[in-house]
């Protein structure tokens, strides 16, 4: 039931049945104490709602496909400007894991230091069911640390939880432990998209704020990013583990295994990254990328555990130090930081050299052991091998850009053994060395995971499936061998030959000079021992279908002349049982041709229309079938159909400040004078407007959708 008013005009939040007040003291931390409160909102947009605290950070959830949009108020009176809540959506732990369905079914909003404030203002867009809001109160620390001494020998300083006042009390994993990966084979960096507005003593509260709430509101084990690193340089320790472990974090849904997350405490959409941010940032990653010995220039292959962008089980080809954008589309790390990635990464690499990349050991004692690693320049290295008492048991000496050494540990007696892989001179000139165990027992080799895409490659120079990407996983370290072989399964080629590390893998294969048919793509794995394992998967090779493409992926069938069309047009070089179907949300809606074609160029156009009716609004894919002698060749076109306008609201009269719910191109018509602007979704200004008696707005979309003027 609706929520009264009061008698300030100030709706009544609704204490949660299940929910108290949250409040907690950080242990050995002398400080007011920090506080959660949650309260579920009413559902009606542009309410004022009085807090039930003054809080300085705050996240909402939601319930509905709609958006939300919040402004908060100081206690001077004065309103921050609006945001939108879910800026960086995907800020998020992997689906079905216990940290996602805590909040599951809810929209999670992403926390934000407002400052002390006590009221907050909403708008509501589109569908919303519930609402609810986090209020946390992060009073400032008592002499936080300014200049802390680096925890480890060649790490950077960083803020530890202890000394920014995390509470280890609320952590959800307190009885597990934290989630560890195999090993960190990429950097995510992210902004958490809060205000840019801070003092350097606040960034230890923001910091202590974020993690109240992806604890205590989103309901995750910790705070979600690895790291965070505020404006003025300093960096804080995230979620707990151990900084040179491989913890499992919260920051980039499908993809947090393996990945350490850094965010940039700040918006960086707009505002420029400082140089004391970018700095540290370097800094952090080139101590954190050499501790799990990875080329910062590297690229990496990663499965997805799954998100709205790429499905489960999709591999992708991803930067060593990406921005969170590469994983899912958002605007994170902000345009401004994301631009520098190539530069900062550089950066990276050239930062405390030399170094050891991509170390792998292959074999058992009992058999042979191979040695290798690649160097970050051509320096002296030594491989190193000694028994439990410490005594030296075998080792080699070389210099290049290369570790590669086989030691016979054929009559070696059965044991546990530790190697060691040192590089460069003495000091600041050694690079990070790398040790391991050496056992009996050869981990088991499995290749799986093994597919090329496209299953059907047609390389004809239309620019068009003219590349396949190869992609495996594979269980352990092994020396592989990837072949290609024709129908009959005679092979043609060797396409790749090496010592390969455990993981995911993929690599593009250009220059597919075969004729048309079918082939086979070979993986085979093997150790030391000669033991082999293989892994088989069939593709097509067929030049067929050629030049398809659609000439709008947008149409507004309305009858204004308009977009009212678009033309899927392709060639065939052979002839073929063409189709043309019409899919919407992985299901058939209609055909729109099934007909045998010959040589030649064709096109298809389409009205919008099916069985003489037009389609309702939404996103489908136009699917192209070519079936030949040779197998079915298939290429999809998403296009979207919008006959909507957008909608237009005039949110202040003073300060000609207005609202759309998509980007479009505004005309403002006064007196006698017209303004043209092309403007995002969201809130916009006219301040040509302000002075003005009176003035007519509209809005037209990409398509020509225009809303009825607004006139004020």
């Amino acid at each position: 039931m609706p929520l009264p008013l009061s008698g300030t005009g100030l709706p009544r939040v609704k204490l949660l049945p299940a929910a108290i007040v949250l409040f907690f003291a950080a242990p050995a931390v002398a400080l007011a104490s920090p506080s959660v409160v949650a309260r579920d909102l009413h559902v009606r947009s542009g309410l004022v709602a009085q807090a039930p605290n003054a809080f300085d950070l705050v996240g909402l959830h939601w319930k509905g496909s709609g958006v939300v949009r919040f402004r908060t108020q100081r206690a001077d009176g004065s309103w921050s400007t609006w945001h939108l809540s879910a800026p960086e959506s995907d800020d998020l732990p992997d689906r079905g894991t216990a940290e996602a369905r805590r909040s599951r079914g809810w929209h999670l909003g992403n926390p934000f230091w407002v400052g002390r404030s006590e009221r907050i203002q909403y708008r509501l867009d589109g569908r919303i069911k519930k609402l609810r809001a986090f209020f946390v109160r992060s009073p400032l620390l008592g002499g936080t640390p300014q200049q802390v001494k680096p925890f480890t020998e060649n790490a950077p300083t960083i803020i530890t939880r202890a000394e920014w006042g995390a509470n280890e009390a609320i952590r959800r994993n307190r009885k597990k432990g934290p989630k560890f990966a195999d090993n960190i084979h990429l950097a995510i960096v992210h902004h958490t998209a809060g205000t840019n507005n801070y003092s350097r003593s606040q960034s230890a509260a923001i910091v202590r704020g974020i993690e109240l709430y992806h604890v205590l509101g989103n309901g995750w084990d910790d705070i979600g990013y690895n790291f965070l690193v505020d404006k003025y340089g300093q960096v804080f320790e995230g979620r707990y583990g151990g900084m040179e472990k491989a913890v499992v974090g919260a920051h980039a849904m499908g993809f947090n295994f393996g990945a350490v997350g850094v965010a940039l405490l700040g918006n960086y959409n707009g505002a420029g990254l400082t140089a004391a941010a970018r700095a540290s940032l370097v800094k952090l990653l080139a101590w954190r990328l050499d501790v799990a010995h990875l080329d910062p220039l590297s690229h990496v292959t990663r499965i997805s555990a799954g998100n709205p962008e790429y499905a489960q089980g999709t591999s992708v080809d991803l930067r060593a130090v990406s921005g969170h954008r590469d994983t899912y589309p958002t605007s994170c790390p902000g345009n401004n930081v994301y631009a520098q990635l190539p530069s900062i990464t550089r950066q990276i690499a050239a930062t405390g050299l030399p170094k050891i990349y991509s170390p792998v050991v292959i074999g058992a004692v009992g058999g042979s052991v191979r040695f290798t690693a690649r160097l970050s320049s051509a320096v002296p290295w030594t491989v190193t091998v000694v028994d439990s008492l410490g005594r030296t048991v075998a080792s080699q000496t070389g210099t290049g850009t290369d570790v590669d050494w086989t030691w016979d540990a054929s009559l070696t007696p059965a044991g546990l053994y530790r190697y060691t892989i040192s590089a460069g001179g003495a000091g600041t000139a050694a690079a990070r060395p790398v040790t391991g165990a050496i056992g009996a027992t050869l981990p088991t080799v499995a290749v799986t995971q093994l597919r090329v895409d496209p299953s059907v490659v047609s390389p004809n120079g239309d620019g068009v499936g003219d590349t396949a990407r190869i992609s495996y996983f594979l269980s352990a370290s092994a020396p592989v061998t990837i072949t290609l072989a024709d129908a009959a399964g005679h092979q043609l080629a060797t396409l790749f030959s090496g010592i390969v590390d455990q993981g995911s893998h993929s690599f593009v294969w250009n220059q597919i000079g075969l004729a048309d048919g079918r082939y086979s793509i070979a993986i085979t794995a093997g150790s030391t021992t000669g033991k082999r394992v293989t892994s088989k998967t069939t593709f097509y090779v067929d030049r067929t279908l050629a030049e398809p493409k659609l000439s709008a992926a947008a149409l507004s069938p309305n009858g204004d002349g308009l977009f009212d069309s678009t033309a899927l047009s392709f060639r065939l070089n052979a002839a073929a049982a063409v189709r043309v179907e019409l899919w919407r949300a992985q299901k058939l809606v209609g055909t729109l041709l099934a007909q045998t074609l010959g040589v030649g160029p064709e096109q298809v156009i389409w009205d919008g229309r099916l069985g003489g009716k037009r389609v309702a609004d939404g996103s489908y894919d136009l699917v192209l079938k070519a079936k030949d002698s040779v197998t079915t060749v298939t290429q999809k076109f998403p296009v979207v159909v919008d006959t909507t306008p957008p909608r237009l609201r005039l949110v202040s009269r003073s300060r000609a400040q207005f609202w759309t719910n998509e980007p479009a191109t505004v005309t403002a018509t006064w007196g006698t004078r017209h303004l043209t602007k092309r403007v995002r979704a969201g809130y916009f200004s006219l301040p040509a407007l302000r002075a003005a008696r009176h003035f007519s707005v509209t809005a037209t979309d990409a398509l020509g959708n225009k809303t009825p003027t607004l006139r004020g």
